[in-house]
C-alpha cells in the first residue's frame, strides 16, 4: 500500500515538473512532501535550504559566497532569518572597478564588506509580489531598510523590479523568488553601494 502511494506519488511529480516547467521537484525527508526549486547558475536551489546551503551551489554566485565567508557573515545568512537578499551574480562583481573586490576581502578592509554585504540583506521575507505591492501603495517607489541600516529604494519597470542603491545605482531583479528555509534570494545584476 505505502509503495503504490509513493508510486503514484511519484507520477503526479512527473506529470507536474512535464506540465509546469518546474525546475525541479524534491521531496522532503519523510519522501512525501513536495518543493519546488528555482534554477540559479546551474543549480537547484531548495527552499528547504537555507540562504548559505543554497547559495554555495550556484556557479554565478562564487564571488558572494568567498565575500560573505571573508566577511564571517555564514553563521548570519545560515541562522533562522527570516532574510530577503538581493544576491548580485559573479559578473555584477566583475563589473566593479579593477581590483576592487580583491582589496575588499583583504582582512583589513572586513568592516568595509561587511557594510556592503549587509546593504543587500533586508530583514524580513519579501517576495516579489510582496515588493510590488509595497511599490504600488508606495506611488511608484518603497523604501526597504538594510541590516547595514540604510534604505533601498525598489521600483517597478514593466514586470522587472529595480532596486536603487544609496548612490544612484540601480539593480535590475533577473532571478526573483527563490525561496529559501530562512528567507529569500532575488538574483540582481548590480553590486548596490551604501
Amino acid at each position: 500500500m505505502k509503495s503504490r502511494t509513493l508510486s503514484r506519488t511519484l507520477h503526479i511529480a512527473l506529470a507536474l515538473t512535464a506540465a509546469f516547467g518546474v525546475a525541479d521537484l524534491a521531496f522532503a525527508d519523510d519522501g512525501m512532501a513536495m518543493q519546488k526549486s528555482v534554477m540559479v547558475g546551474g543549480a537547484a536551489m531548495y527552499p528547504s535550504k537555507n540562504i548559505i546551503q543554497n547559495a554555495v551551489n550556484s556557479k554565478d554566485h562564487t564571488t558572494l559566497v568567498a565575500a560573505v565567508k571573508a566577511a564571517g557573515l555564514v553563521d548570519t545568512l545560515s541562522g533562522p532569518g527570516p532574510f530577503t537578499v538581493f544576491a548580485p551574480t559573479n559578473e555584477a562583481f566583475n563589473a566593479l572597478p579593477a581590483g576592487t573586490v580583491d582589496t575588499l576581502v583583504k582582512p583589513e578592509n572586513k568592516a568595509t564588506l561587511t557594510k556592503i554585504l549587509t546593504y543587500h540583506v533586508v530583514s524580513g521575507r519579501y517576495t516579489a509580489s510582496d515588493l510590488m505591492t509595497l511599490v504600488s501603495k508606495g506611488n511608484g517607489k518603497a523604501s526597504l531598510t538594510t541590516v547595514e541600516g540604510e534604505p533601498l529604494t525598489v521600483s517597478q519597470t514593466g514586470k522587472t523590479l529595480d532596486v536603487t542603491d544609496a548612490k544612484g545605482g540601480v539593480a535590475h531583479v533577473t532571478i526573483g523568488d527563490v525561496m529559501q528555509s530562512n528567507g529569500v534570494i532575488h538574483v540582481v545584476d548590480k553590486v548596490l553601494m551604501p
